[in-house]
């Protein structure tokens, strides 16, 4: 492993601990001395995402994450608890076995996660996700969670 400090090659693993997907390594440069973390998971299949235009894309960790981070958004919602949203959502993708998989799925999964954690952002992540055109679309869905 490369230091990022002083790009050295020689560091020696300090800490190690294992996650369901995850194993996260506490690292120490032998050169300068510097700590840092690295994190190692196992490369899943390609899957692709199918969007509502027929485009495939290809599936993006990051992008799912960027949106529960905006949705989430000063709301008591810990990068853990939208890491674990990330996560399930992709078990459940991959255990699939499919190659391709529509965009509607995962953000409805999201919608979902979101749903049972914190109702604003769900709200929040379901008017951007749902595209609603009026006062009266989103109102229905104020309704429906209210309801629940």
């Amino acid at each position: 492993m490369i230091c990022p400090t002083c790009r050295k090659s020689e560091t020696r693993v300090v800490d190690s601990r294992d996650d369901e997907s995850v194993v996260r390594r506490r690292r120490e440069c032998l050169a300068c001395k510097h700590r840092f973390t690295t994190y190692e998971r196992i490369e899943a299949p390609r899957l692709f995402v199918v969007k509502k235009d027929g485009r495939r894309e290809q599936y993006a960790r990051e992008k799912i994450l960027t949106g529960l981070r905006r949705a989430c958004e000063k709301r008591p919602v810990s990068d853990a608890q939208m890491e674990e949203i990330v996560a399930s959502i992709e078990r459940e993708l991959f255990a699939r076995g499919e190659n391709e998989v529509p965009a509607s799925l995962v953000g409805e999964k999201l919608m979902e996660a979101l749903k049972a954690l914190d109702p604003v952002a769900y709200i929040r992540f379901a008017s951007v996700y749902r595209s609603f055109r009026d006062v009266e679309s989103f109102q229905a869905e104020l309704a429906e969670l209210l309801a629940k």
